[in-house]
């Protein structure tokens, strides 16, 4: 199966701190690839220099393109969604306030394929997203990515701070999405990677250290205790 994304040689320095040194892996066309890892790692700035966040070197390709010199709108316009830690809706406007900020050009705009999935967001239309639930603000995040056209969303931390019940409307979400769009999703809850994830990438102190399929890390306790911390 040929990638969908291409990282290689992936080196970010801010200030006097090298926090990624020479990241490389591949993320499938479908699915969902979650990027794991302790705090710290280096999970959140290896999605965010993919976008041009922040400076890097290195290589990045989508769907066998050259994208790593590009300014960040013009790689969200060749089709990265993005969906940033602590969602980051805007509290004060509307729920659909919130998705017409996120159309991309002239369209078309999937509205049809957010509100099939997400059909909450059709009857909350006119409430202030900050009103909503972390799940449904979550949905929101999501729902802004699926509407354009994207060949693949990068999502950050989608549970932080989460009820173990949103959690589970969190997951209900992301499986959705998933359906539609491959998701590269950098992720802590170890219960959600093993019912979302196909591949898992592990990182430490800014490298990655393993690659391979979600279910084989997650059913050795030994190795996921020893790369990840935890059993």
């Amino acid at each position: 199966m040929t990638p969908l994304l291409e990282i290689a040689d992936l080196h970010v320095r801010i200030g006097s701190s090298h926090i990624l040194q020479g990241i490389g892996f591949a993320v499938a066309p479908k699915g969902v690839t979650a990027v794991l890892g302790r705090n710290g790692a280096g999970k959140t700035t290896t999605l965010k220099a993919v976008l041009g966040i922040v400076p890097k070197t290195g290589t990045v390709r989508l769907d066998g393109e050259e994208i790593s010199g590009l300014p960040t709108h013009a790689i969200v316009r060749r089709g990265l969604g993005y969906a940033p830690e602590d969602r980051n809706v805007f509290a004060g406007l509307a729920v659909t306030e919130n998705l017409r900020l996120a159309e991309r050009g002239r369209g078309p705009h999937r509205y049809d394929l957010v509100y099939e999935m997400f059909p909450e967001l059709r009857q909350r239309g006119a409430q202030r997203a900050g009103t909503l639930s972390g799940g449904q603000q979550q949905m929101v995040a999501i729902g802004r990515t699926l509407l354009n056209d994207n060949r693949m969303l990068l999502v950050d931390e989608p549970t932080k701070g989460l009820a173990p019940k949103i959690v589970t409307e969190v997951a209900d979400v992301l499986e959705r999405a998933a359906r539609e769009v491959p998701i590269l999703l950098v992720e802590q809850n170890l219960a959600l990677v093993r019912r979302i994830a196909d591949h898992v990438v592990v990182i430490e102190q800014g490298a990655v250290v393993h690659t391979g399929k979600a279910d084989s890390l997650l059913s050795d306790p030994d190795l996921t205790r020893e790369l990840l911390g935890v059993a």
